[in-house]
């Protein structure tokens, strides 16, 4: 089957109930069954599966304790019949909602199941559980409120009156200007950040399933195909860390044996595979962000349980890190941006244990090109999300011990053809420090022919190594300079010099990343993006990471250390940064819809323009620390500060969910409304 490059040609909605795609085929449900057993084996307290006793309770209050205990299960009732708190058949339509002549509809995971259960001719009468309706997420707006206090305690922020008596926020000198006092350090939790409030992979299992019952959902290899082929269009791009060849190898001789054989299959394959499913669903047109958003769970929850089987605390391979990584993208992306954190914890201790921290010239001399190539762009990914969340979250880095060097990660090694002839070995040639047994590794078979869409010509690939190569180098300076400083509420500059180095220094390395990459012109991209659309979405990852950080740093101020902010440079630094998120919108709006990271860089660089305008500009005669400027010219930086807020409020106000989360969305926009109304330009 020929593979659809367009997202736009694949599907309007290509799960439950058949949807034309380009071809003008129709793409059937796949075989999704979900059976949970009623007896609850499993919670993320109790991960074995094991009920434990309740010592010097009886039996009675024991059971009715056990009874009070709630579980993150799916709803498979219909919504009607879930509100009226009545029993429901789970027909299509149910007796229930027939006899009171009432409208009876279903969640998309119920219709994922019931979809599975009518193809496979099973009993319908299998034992599913019920999720809850308080865990039923909400769509309607008067469901929650969110109670916006005052800027000083929510934002960090305080009112500056003159900024001749511009005092820190804190004792340790950080500056008002940054972000070091953001909710996300306060005691209780705010959505600012998307931190969900349940845990974020819904349990489906049963304890005795294993990887069979993990595989007998999977979508249909038509569908399949099309997520994989969105996830490679949408994600790859920026996060190109997965040997396209070998994976489609695997991927390919996977579907070709049978459902029985594919039951032998490495579960940290399986857990890839639904990690990249969960990933391209995100990005496919669905007719309701709910359905799309509980159909993309559902994927990733059976990546994690294939992760289980696979026992990834004690063990661990490429394919796991690769998957346990795309799943902290999806919990971003998911409004569940603490979890990603302390799930990417995880898979960065886990590469440690393999070492993928080290130069693989040192610790496997004799692995092909290929492997050692693939050893250092997967570091390079565990090392980009660590450095470039924490920045984000204020917190500290961890990805901070690796001699791996970022010139080691050439062309010549990325064409190099050493390695090819068979299938990456999915485990470690390190012995894995953090298990307890000593895996032995699997054997590798020859690659099968490659179709088109397998391979990926050389120019794109000596592109994804200059890109990987530039977000390298600025995560270097990022840690070292950010990261760490940031995470303790230090000022990023001690002295006038230090600052002015600092910006020298990061100028300098923007200088040298490829012109391709630091193109800003928007006709230019557009004209781009017609062409090598994977090289424009690189350009704006890049350019938003760079002048997010760049403003940043011009925002600086250190009062004792006489490090004053520079007011101007930053609002340029903000304008180029915001705007990078303003084109993605403007080229791929859908997919600008879907990037946390991108979005909330967004949020805190309008915020951010918005608190420089609240303060009046000195006179010109006054002006110090590179503040001062040309009349004319100081106005159109300050005018155009003020558009670039207008513009992100009118994208948030439209009636497209932007950011996913109603309450996160709701809680960004009113907190940049707030300080929208503080500007005096």
């Amino acid at each position: 089957m020929q593979v659809a490059q367009e997202p736009r040609e694949l599907a309007t909605n290509p799960f439950p109930g058949s949807a034309p795609i380009a071809n003008g085929a129709a793409i059937s449900p796949g075989p999704l069954r979900v059976v949970v057993n009623n007896g609850g084996p499993y919670s993320s307290a109790n991960p074995g599966g094991i009920t434990a006793e309740h010592p010097g309770l009886s039996p009675l209050d024991a059971k009715s304790l056990r009874t009070k205990q709630k579980r993150n299960k799916p709803t498979l009732s219909c919504l009607e019949c879930v509100e009226r708190k009545t029993k429901c058949d789970r027909a299509r339509p149910c007796i229930a909602c027939v006899k009171r002549q009432s409208s009876c509809q279903y969640t998309a995971v119920a219709n994922l199941i019931a979809s599975a259960d009518h193809k496979n001719g099973r009993d319908s009468q299998a034992r599913f559980v019920t999720k809850p309706l308080s865990k039923i997420r909400k769509t309607s707006t008067a469901s929650s409120t969110t109670t916006i206090t005052s800027p000083v305690t929510d934002n960090g922020w305080t009112t500056i009156e003159n900024r001749a008596h511009r005092k820190s926020t804190s004792s340790n000198g950080s500056s008002p200007y940054l972000l070091s006092n953001v909710p996300y350090s306060q005691s209780s939790p705010s959505n600012v950040f998307g931190i969900g409030s349940q845990h974020p992979f819904s349990n489906y299992w049963t304890c005795q399933g294993g990887l069979p019952e993990v595989i007998s959902v999977m979508p249909s290899k038509e569908q399949a195909d099309i997520l994989i082929a969105r996830y490679f269009e949408a994600v790859d791009p920026v996060y190109p860390f997965i040997h396209r060849r070998s994976f489609y190898a695997d991927y390919e001789r996977f579907w070709s044996v049978s459902l029985e054989e594919r039951g032998n299959t490495d579960a940290s394959f399986v857990a890839l595979h639904y990690a990249m499913y969960a990933l391209g669903t995100q990005f496919m047109p669905f007719p309701s962000y709910e359905e799309r958003s509980q159909t993309a769970e559902f994927y990733c929850s059976a990546a994690n349980q294939a992760l289980r089987v696979y026992s990834y605390l004690n063990r661990t391979s490429m394919r796991a890190i690769q998957a346990m990584l795309l799943m902290a993208y999806f919990l971003m992306n998911d409004n569940h941006a603490s979890d990603a954190y302390a799930w990417a914890g995880i898979h960065l201790r886990q590469a440690y244990a393999m070492r993928l921290h080290r130069d693989p010239d040192i610790v496997t001399p004799d692995a092909s090109v290929l492997e050692k190539q693939q050893r250092r762009k997967l570091w390079q990914a565990v090392f980009h999300h660590d450095t470039f969340l924490t920045v984000l979250l204020k917190l500290p880095p961890t990805a901070t011990h690796s001699d791996v060097p970022v010139e080691s990660l050439a062309d010549e090694h990325e064409l190099s053809l050493d390695g090819l002839d068979t299938c990456l070995d999915t485990h470690s040639r390190v012995e894995n420090l953090m298990s307890i047994n000593v895996i032995a590794p699997q054997a590798c078979e020859p690659l099968r022919p490659a179709l088109p869409h397998h391979i990926v010509d050389p120019a794109t690939m000596k592109s994804d190594v200059a890109f990987m190569r530039s977000m390298w180098h600025l995560g270097n300076l990022v840690q070292e300079n950010f990261s760490s400083p940031s995470s303790l509420s230090l000022p990023l500059a001690n002295s006038p010099r230090h600052k002015d180095s600092l910006v020298l220094a990061f100028k300098r390395l923007y200088k040298s990343f490829p012109a391709h990459l630091t193109t800003l012109d928007h006709a230019i991209l557009q004209q781009q993006a017609a062409q090598h659309p994977r090289a424009t979405r690189q350009n704006l990852f890049l350019t938003s990471n760079y002048y997010h950080c760049l403003m940043l740093l011009h925002a600086a101020e250190n009062e004792p250390a006489g490090v004053e902010a520079n007011i101007k440079s930053a609002l340029e630094a903000a304008h180029e940064a915001i705007w990078a998120f303003f084109k993605l919108w403007a080229l791929y709006e859908s997919e600008a819809g879907v990037w946390w990271v991108f979005q909330h860089r967004a949020f805190e660089e309008a915020l951010l323009i918005a608190h420089l305008l609240a303060v009046p500009p000195l006179p010109m005669s006054q002006g110090v620390g590179g503040v001062g400027g040309v009349g004319v010219g100081f106005d159109a930086v300050y005018v155009q500060a003020k558009e670039d807020v207008a513009r992100m409020l009118e994208i948030m106000d439209r009636n497209f969910r932007y950011g996913g989360s109603l309450e996160m969305h709701r809680t960004r926009k009113e907190v940049l409304k707030e300080a929208f109304e503080r500007i005096v330009i």
